[in-house]
């Protein structure tokens, strides 16, 4: 069901965001992503002079490499766009995440490492995004070698249950997906 129909207005400030996960050759996995934000109008900014509309005010790119167990083996951020001369010093810092473990606790480990004055804002926010892609690609990779392996040993409470509405515990999701963990009515 789309939206309702808006009040008339005008677009001030557009945010694309583009994530991609891979499986890579050597096992891996990479999670990219691009930010790019940009504004409807012309504007003067102090280190970059005139800012032509469309032309990107934020441009963020960031690539989180990870492994089966869904640790960061490399994390490489980098960016093309920003508001000021200094922001692209920020980036670099990013590969601190190295051995952080996408999961319960990920963004808290992530800010401990390029929270505040040591990372990005824009990098950052990409960052519980870029997690959800891992857990997705992952998800997929892992559903296609079950598939192939029919390994006995992936047994468990599944990791998406009780994570949204359609996979809480008492959901026609669950009991069709998971009747064993299945909480609902008979």
């Amino acid at each position: 069901m789309p939206l309702s129909e808006p009040v008339a207005r005008k677009s001030l400030h557009r945010r694309t965001i583009d994530m991609v996960g891979y499986q890579r050759t050597d096992g891996l996995f990479d999670i990219e992503a691009h930010l790019i934000d940009t504004k409807s109008y012309a504007f003067e900014n102090m280190d970059r002079g005139l800012v032509e509309p469309g032309t990107p005010l934020h441009g963020m790119l960031a690539r989180m490499t990870i492994d089966d167990d869904m640790l960061i083996v490399e994390f490489e951020a980098s960016t093309e766009f920003a508001p000021y001369a200094m922001c692209p010093q920020a980036a670099p810092n990013f590969a601190r995440l190295a051995g952080v473990k996408v999961g319960r606790g990920f963004l808290r480990a992530a800010n401990e490492r390029i929270g505040g004055i040591h990372g990005c804002t824009h990098l950052r926010e990409l960052l519980a995004q870029m997690g959800t892609v891992a857990i997705q690609t992952l998800y997929s990779a892992r559903q296609n070698q079950h598939a192939k392996t029919k390994d006995p040993t992936v047994t468990g409470r599944p990791a998406m249950l009780g994570t949204c509405m359609a996979y809480a515990p008492d959901s026609p999701q669950a009991k069709r997906l998971w009747p064993e963990y299945y909480t609902g009515p008979a």
